[in-house]
């Protein structure tokens, strides 16, 4: 400032002897001011603090009821918590994963199940396939990690789905390929690893993700013990991290956010919906099952499976792809069948070969369903310097986390998405 000083009064003495140097000191003043102007705004923005985002899959909203998840209870008296994170339908994981790092419904950026078929050239996408997931053609939004690489700052994902596509603009600076059998302890000495990185080379966003508790939801359902031990597990490794933190003093400086992408109900036997029964005689191809299904009839007989499937219509709903219900955000991808068959909470949808396959061991538990059931429903908690303490919200939406992440960062989100920050801005701080 003293120097800004001076070099102000200098231009003036010299100004009082030529008028024409007059002119050319005073644009000379406005613009210096400017800089300074535009370099102390930007300042708060250099100073952005960490940001860890955590997704424990498949674990239901109303998991920490409980009283085994001492961790989740610490963010819940020192940070924020909602009372339920609700997902996009279909309420699967790769779907949600993406929407909450895009902004955006899964018909706008193209996940629109775990897998499914392109009817116009029948390529097909799977969770499964690793070199599928990772063909960048599929996704069409922008995630965060790729709105933060464009503005310069340095992101990281262990396992986020999306994370990994084949072209590196549209990846995190770090990233780790899928392996299913990376242990937990493993993911996380890895996240601290990036954070022991010199400080320009270190991530301000790092993406986490875990299974356990979904996996076990799945095996034996939402109300097993297998699932408590899940929980309790899960639980555990967000102490292990914040003790991590605390090592590297980063505690004070780092947002943690936990999340989950979707909630699980109870299945059974019994309630289980045969669709080659429903359309003996037919002519036609599916694709997904268990809590919805595209159906893909002989062109001839389009109408008649439509209307068999409309007068059998018991425990599940069908719909031409034009008259989904708007609330579900679902219609506007030329991926989505022309007839979508969506099951009622807790019942099953399957073909004939599916029956065989899971006739050895049914799965207990499931998630897909509509979010409006408060099962489909995840967690959200929230603990660090730009979050508010001890404070409580309803349900929120989880498109609107990625111009939330924005904002953490001091980004501009991409102005395509869906999502809103001020539906969730409240969340934060004053400071």
């Amino acid at each position: 400032m003293l120097v800004f000083l001076y070099i102000t009064d200098s231009f003036y003495q010299l100004s009082k002897y030529n008028f024409m140097l007059n002119h050319f000191i005073n644009k000379t003043i406005v613009l210096i001011v400017l800089i300074f102007i535009f370099f102390s705004f930007r300042l708060p923005g250099q100073q952005r603090n960490y940001t860890i985002i955590i997704s424990f899959d498949g674990f239901r909203w109303d998991y920490p009821d409980r009283g085994i998840t001492p961790n989740l209870d610490f963010i819940k008296d020192n940070g924020v918590h909602a009372l339920s994170l609700k997902p996009c339908f279909p309420s699967k994981t790769f779907p949600n994963h993406y929407s909450i790092v895009t902004g955006m419904y899964p018909e706008n950026h193209g996940i629109i199940a775990n897998s499914f078929t392109n009817p116009h050239n029948n390529q097909k996408y799977s969770l499964y396939d690793s070199a599928i997931v990772r063909d960048a053609k599929w996704y069409k939004g922008e995630a965060i990690w790729e709105t933060a690489k464009q503005q310069g700052v340095i992101t990281a994902s262990y396992f986020w789905p999306g994370s990994e596509v084949n072209l590196e603009y549209r990846r995190p600076d770090y990233y780790e390929k899928f392996v299913y059998t990376r242990s937990y302890d493993e993911r996380i000495n890895g996240t601290i690893k990036w954070l022991e990185l010199p400080y320009d080379k270190r991530p301000h966003l790092i993406m986490l993700y875990f299974d356990a508790t979904d996996t076990s939801g799945h095996n034996y359902g939402p109300n097993s013990k297998e699932v408590n031990r899940s929980i309790a597990l899960e639980d555990s490794l967000i102490g292990k991290i914040f003790l991590g933190l605390k090592k590297l003093n980063l505690f004070d400086s780092t947002n943690v956010i936990i999340l989950s992408d979707h909630g699980m109900t109870e299945l059974s036997p019994e309630k289980v919906i045969r669709i080659d029964e429903l359309l003996l005689g037919f002519r036609y191809k599916t694709s997904d099952k268990g809590t919805m299904m595209f159906i893909y009839p002989d062109e001839v007989e389009k109408n008649e499976v439509y209307n068999r499937l409309k007068k059998s219509e018991q425990n599940f709903k069908v719909y031409w792809k034009k008259d989904i219900p708007d609330y579900l955000h679902y219609k506007n991808n030329s991926l989505v069948a022309d007839i979508i068959v969506i099951a009622d909470l807790g019942y099953s949808l399957f073909d004939g070969k599916d029956i065989e396959k899971y006739s050895k061991h049914f799965p207990l538990g499931n998630h897909g369903y509509d979010p409006s059931y408060l099962d489909m429903h995840g967690i959200f908690y929230a603990i660090g310097p730009d979050f508010k303490k001890g404070f409580e919200t309803g349900t929120i939406n989880n498109l609107d986390i990625y111009p939330l992440l924005a904002k953490l960062l001091r980004i501009f989100p991409n102005n395509n998405i869906d999502g809103k920050l001020e539906h969730i801005e409240f969340l934060l701080n004053n400071n």
